[in-house]
């Protein structure tokens, strides 16, 4: 695409000009995209809602006194390549460590759904062994490394909310790049779903085995039933 320059004739100052006749200045303000504001908006009000149960864990296991304190951090690649510290809270109880990482979501190192955060000496991160990269797609190539810094690693994702399918053939790298060449704000709405409904699923079914594990047949029987009728009503007959 052409550039040409040309000159404001109000401020005199020179403005670049694309072919498409739409003039761009650095330090020109770019609207967030739609996948942000879904961050930022849901992100807010999850992290909110969250707040108390996030505070009462944390005193919990400050009362413990865990070895490494409360939280933990650790080192993960971001968008555009950038280094950032992830820090979640020691406890997986209720998925507080996953609720913990949303401050990184509102402040833009993670997305609600994305690819998962790597750490930086990980293998997918780098060509392998011998320098020369792998075919486009496998976790050591050029081309997986650089769709990964094209996008922010996510809260969840595909590969996580498929993982629990149990299929042989739902490899995390691939469905990450699937996630990478096909996201959008419809994709990340149904896998947030799927990620809500699977544990809520799961919650469910719990609490039913409960409760048919208390039942009995002795529940059923009607009151002023004894167990010597019952023994003499078979050997009668």
């Amino acid at each position: 695409m052409r550039t040409r320059r040309t000159r404001n004739r109000r401020t005199g100052t020179a403005e670049a000009t694309k072919g498409t006749g739409t003039r761009t200045r650095p330090g020109d303000w770019e609207p967030p995209s739609a996948k942000r504001v879904l961050d930022l908006a849901l992100g807010s009000v999850l992290l909110a809602l969250a707040s108390p149960l996030l505070g009462a864990g944390a005193l919990a296991l400050a009362a413990r006194r865990p070895p490494g304190g409360v939280l933990t951090r650790s080192p993960r690649i971001g968008l555009d390549g950038r280094v950032f510290v992830l820090c979640s809270l020691r406890t997986r109880r209720l998925r507080l460590d996953l609720l913990s990482r949303l401050p990184h979501v509102v402040r833009g190192d993670l997305s609600l759904v994305g690819p998962e955060p790597l750490a930086p000496d990980d293998g997918r991160n780098r060509a392998d062994p011998a320098g020369t990269p792998g075919p486009a797609g496998t976790p050591g190539s050029a081309a997986a490394r650089q769709w990964r810094q094209e996008l922010r690693p996510g809260l969840t994702g595909l590969a996580q909310v498929r993982s629990r399918s149990g299929m042989p053939w739902d490899e995390p790298a691939l469905l990450d790049q699937h996630y990478a060449e096909h996201h959008g704000v419809g994709l990340d709405l149904a896998i947030l779903a799927s990620a809500v409904h699977a544990p809520l699923r799961g919650a469910v079914r719990g609490l039913a085995r409960r409760g048919k594990a208390r039942l009995s047949d002795t529940d059923h029987r009607l009151s002023g039933y004894s167990t010597a009728e019952e023994v003499g009503s078979v050997s009668t007959d």
